[in-house]
């Protein structure tokens, strides 16, 4: 392999590893024997520990956006918005997906991994304005509907069956049915809404 496709090995490595440990929990070491790579080897790729997370949180936002812009196409406005908003589940389908958006959140008491994440953040929130045109008002209650679509994920609210929970999943848009976010084979409730998020977000990190 050449250096290029060496750091984007280690990379999906790290984005498995991160997932699961975040910056505190999480060794190089682990890192490295998923890439099959020595760990010296890794920090001529990545200097530190922090710089591969770093790189994995821009990842996970640049990977946002352009799932975002392929599921837009050529549409604007809210038919935009509605097929990026459809088309989250998608990502959230992903085991590892969710947990590295909610590491780099929870990563922010450091203030390196705050910046990366803002700057994220940032780019993600004027790409979806370029993209749609819309006012702020609109584009700021997507946003919030991706955060409650990631808690409804995290806590496997479509597989609850308590009027609480299915209340809260009732709010997703009009779209498909839901499903579990945690366990590929548990049937969730038949509700009104899209599929909220996909099964196996929060599985636990195979030893």
């Amino acid at each position: 392999m050449s250096a290029e496709q060496r750091r984007a090995s280690v990379l999906a490595a790290a984005v498995v590893e991160f997932a699961h440990g975040g910056l505190t929990g999480t060794s190089t070491e682990s890192i490295a024997a998923r890439a099959g790579i020595s760990q010296p080897y890794l920090f001529r790729l990545y200097p530190t520990k922090k710089a591969l997370f770093l790189a994995v949180i821009e990842d996970t936002f640049r990977r946002t956006a352009t799932h975002f812009e392929r599921a837009a196409g050529e549409l604007t406005g809210e038919a935009a918005l509605d097929a990026m908003k459809e088309s989250y589940q998608e990502l959230l389908a992903d085991p590892t997906y969710l947990l590295n958006q909610l590491q780099a959140y929870s990563g922010c008491y450091d203030p390196d991994v705050q910046v990366a994440t803002r700057t994220g953040f940032h780019r993600l929130w004027d790409d979806v304005v370029r993209i749609t045109g819309l006012p702020t008002d609109e584009i700021r209650l997507f946003f919030a509907y991706g955060m409650l679509f990631n808690i409804i994920a995290a806590m496997d609210l479509a597989v609850l069956d308590e009027q609480w929970a299915q209340m809260i999943c009732m709010v997703a848009p009009p779209g498909s049915t839901a499903a579990s976010a945690l366990r590929p084979d548990a049937p969730g409730p038949d509700l009104p809404g899209p599929d909220l998020p996909g099964p196996g977000a929060l599985e636990p990190h195979p030893t």
